[in-house]
């Protein structure tokens, strides 16, 4: 994918600078929110970097860009390499209409290459939580399975997801008016990679 955007322009630099702060502020909440039911995400057999989650904003795109940037040459040629070959097996699976489970190229021995750079849903992934749209009662998600496990006796602590969605779209609005870009993004971070 080709954007019309330079690495180093302000204009992105001031954009990914706000994108950090709704990062930090995400990363606040789900924190309180892990504490309240004593879950600690550290590793397990249904592990959600298997789960193929779509990304939907440009600005996500370039984020994790600028965590591969920060990489050595070594390193992103192998995560390019990984994230190929999870392009290409999922493709398979898909033309055969089978689900697949793939680990994200990004995962190294359980943990994330680009731990500080990734997107919102890696962020938000886990507990339960709300979404709130106009005029509808709130839409209550589950926690993963390990959450489930081991939070389902503890007393339910709302996690609302809805401002950090508000955020990133007025966000990602904004920066595509500010640069000319048009459209929407659905891609994997294995497809971002490769796109990259």
């Amino acid at each position: 994918m080709h954007l019309p955007v330079n690495m180093d322009d302000p204009i992105l630099t001031d954009f990914l600078d706000r994108l950090e702060r709704i990062f930090a502020a995400m990363d606040r909440q789900y924190a309180e929110a892990a504490k309240h039911y004593g879950f600690d995400c550290n590793g397990c057999q249904d592990n959600c970097c298997r789960t193929r989650f779509h990304h939907h904003t440009y600005l996500e795109y370039l984020y994790i860009h600028v965590g591969l940037n920060q990489l050595s040459l070594q390193s992103q040629r192998k995560l390019q390499s990984k994230a190929a070959v999870v392009c290409r097996e999922t493709a398979n699976s898909d033309e055969k209409a089978m689900p697949v489970r793939l680990m994200c190229p990004l995962n190294a021995d359980g943990l994330c290459t680009l731990y500080p750079k990734r997107p919102m849903i890696c962020r938000l992934h886990g507990i339960s939580y709300e979404l709130r749209k106009p005029g509808q009662d709130a839409i209550h998600g589950p926690g993963c399975a390990m959450f489930d496990l081991r939070s389902s006796d503890k007393r339910y602590r709302k996690f609302d997801r809805t401002p950090f969605y508000f955020e990133m779209a007025k966000l990602e609005s904004e920066f595509k008016e500010a640069v000319g870009l048009s459209g929407r993004v659905k891609m994997t971070i294995a497809e971002m990679i490769v796109a990259g």
